[in-house]
């Protein structure tokens, strides 16, 4: 969530005017300092409890509001030593950048980082004549960056909070890509080139979270693993029975002139013994395959990415 005050995206987005609206406030905050990102991070990576969680969420909160408001202070006094249409292009570039990296690691490997297209901006758009030091910045500026850095807080503070509800039921790959795709219209946004002035990445956005909510694709691993046992127990009584050695009379070696005594054992019995035995251990390997194994696996790990990623 820092990630976008350390590279110097944030003030890129506040130069370029994104934050002068309330949907521009609502898209910086959500797709900028929240996003798949911090999805991901919440209900994949992040331990502990649900207060623990939000504790450690505040408390980055706590440092990312002040240094969202400063760094939109010292906007000002960049924004007097930059051509303006210039730098604004470049900002719209680091936010297709960063829609290429969310939408496919491999493509991301081939583009340069936000940090770099930045600074080519800054060179490229560099206009010493009209520099000067702003010592009142514009008060409303300074109150969108901080209600941006809010935005993305309390988004991960939902996340966190509806965390039980979400993990696992929640597909990770197909919120990246909408994540992606909803950058991407705010990059156009930015551009200039969107036909219209509604918010098309807000939009985006909500679709991509209804779509990537599916409440039936985690099932319960303990009534799954009570299933196969069921089914297993009732494949087991189905099968013949099998007299056990104490209820069958088979013939011993007896005294002289005695009679025949039940309890004697025969190889063949042992033998019987030893099948069914066998038989009843691979019912308990095949039961112990075929259950599934829980928890919530990180988009990556021992399965293929999407087809469109």
């Amino acid at each position: 969530m820092a990630l976008p005050l350390v590279d110097g995206i944030f003030p890129a987005l506040i130069i370029a005017g994104a934050l002068n609206s309330v949907t521009g406030i609502l898209q910086t905050g959500l797709l900028i300092f929240g996003g798949s990102a911090t999805v991901a991070v919440i209900l994949a990576e992040m331990d502990g409890s649900r207060r623990e969680q939000l504790t450690s969420i505040l408390l980055l909160g706590a440092f990312l509001i002040p240094i969202a408001v400063t760094e939109a202070a010292i906007a000002e006094t960049i924004e007097t030593l930059l051509n303006f249409e210039v730098f604004h292009r470049f900002a719209g570039l680091v936010i297709l950048a960063i829609a290429a990296k969310t939408a496919s690691s491999k493509v991301g490997e081939y583009l340069p980082s936000p940090s770099v297209i930045i600074g080519l901006g800054l060179v490229a758009s560099f206009n010493p004549a009209g520099a000067e030091l702003v010592v009142s910045p514009d008060p409303s500026r300074l109150i969108n960056a901080g209600a941006a850095a809010g935005t993305g807080v309390g988004f991960a503070g939902a996340v966190a909070i509806f965390a039980p509800r979400l993990r696992g039921n929640v597909d990770i790959d197909l919120f990246r890509f909408g994540s992606s795709v909803a950058l991407g219209m705010l990059a156009l946004d930015v551009l200039g080139l969107m036909p219209t002035q509604a918010p098309v990445a807000l939009g985006v956005l909500g679709v991509t979270a209804l779509f990537a909510f599916d409440p039936g694709s985690a099932a319960d691993p303990e009534s799954d693993v009570t299933a196969d046992a069921s089914s297993a127990g009732a494949d087991f009584d189905d099968a013949p029975a099998v007299e056990s050695p104490s209820s069958r009379s088979v013939d011993g070696a007896v005294a002289d002139g005695g009679d025949d005594v039940s309890g004697g054992v025969s190889a063949g019995d042992v033998a019987g013994e030893a099948v069914v035995a066998d038989a009843d251990d691979a019912a308990v390997e095949d039961t112990d395959d075929d259950s599934p194994e829980p928890g919530y696996g990180y988009p990556g790990e021992g399965e293929s990415r999407a087809p469109w990623l």
